[in-house]
């Protein structure tokens, strides 16, 4: 036998035995019992598809999917009865657990009744191009509510914040934040602002007096906007000017010293007089005090 026979004979041994080995291997694995664990969950209940704010959810826009027990979500839902009719006050994702604090009470309906805070009011405000800060006033946005009154004359004439930090519910007709998509203006000719029944008063007065500007917030500020507004006759001075009205100059009381007594005159000197004496022969004067 050459050495190419010896060869192709000792390779063909080496793939027949490592052929009977494998095939030895898969049935002893197969023959080994299959051990399953169940894993210990639950069903809650989530969205179907994507839901914007203010929906009111139906049969059909929710579902059941197992949850694990060992990470359960506070405020869900184990039934779909729970959640029908119900109104959505924040917007959810598709899989997105469905819990107590996004949906509205019972019976409270859908749209925008539910989604204002309890103790403020809706109040809405006549907007364009200029007054909505360009289309970047959008729901979820916070702003300051600016009102100029023109008057007869330059003195009265002024602009002022009347109310800060306000949230805005609604731009238009729009509820759902995420419909301003990448931050793009959206323009809206109405604009619904949650405020305070004292502040909606001062709204209503200041839109049916003046004009309404409304100034965009960042919405991590939430120092108070406390400004005593500017007249025509401040603003023509410009900005080194501190007030709108002339400051009258306070009278300033002056001391006056205390008068010094005098000092006593002096005592009038004594009376001198002159004597003529005679001394011998001599004659002279003396004086006398």
């Amino acid at each position: 036998m050459n050495r190419t026979t010896r060869t192709i004979v000792v390779m063909s041994v080496a793939t027949m035995m490592a052929t009977l080995a494998s095939v030895a291997v898969y049935l002893a694995i197969k023959r080994i019992p299959v051990r399953e664990i169940e894993v210990a969950h639950t069903y809650i209940v989530v969205a179907a598809k994507s839901l914007p704010n203010g929906s009111r959810v139906t049969d059909k826009d929710v579902k059941l999917v197992a949850w694990p027990s060992k990470s359960p979500v506070a405020g869900a839902f184990s039934t779909t009865k729970d959640v029908l009719n119900r109104g959505l006050i924040a917007a959810v994702l598709e899989n997105e657990p469905l819990t107590e604090s996004k949906l509205a009470p019972l019976e409270s309906g859908a749209g925008l009744p539910p989604s204002i805070p309890p103790g403020m009011r809706a109040v809405s405000v006549r907007v364009d191009d200029v007054v909505g800060v360009a289309g970047f006033v959008a729901p979820g946005t916070r702003v300051d509510v600016v009102v100029t009154l023109r008057g007869q004359g330059q003195d009265e004439t002024m602009s002022r914040t009347v109310v800060g930090n306000v949230l805005v519910l609604t731009a238009g007709t729009r509820i759902d934040q995420r419909q301003a998509k990448d931050g793009q203006p959206t323009p809206s000719s109405v604009v619904t602002l949650a405020v305070t029944p004292s502040d909606g008063e001062r709204i209503a007065l200041a839109s049916s007096e003046g004009r309404i500007t409304l100034a965009l917030r960042n919405p991590l500020d939430v120092v108070p906007t406390d400004t005593p507004g500017i007249k025509v006759t401040r603003l023509m001075k410009g900005q080194t000017a501190e007030t709108s009205d002339p400051i009258k100059p306070r009278a300033v009381p002056v001391r006056r010293p205390a008068p010094v007594a005098s000092a006593p005159a002096p005592a009038p000197a004594p009376a001198i007089y002159t004597v003529e004496t005679i001394r011998a022969a001599k004659r002279g004067e003396e004086v006398v005090r």
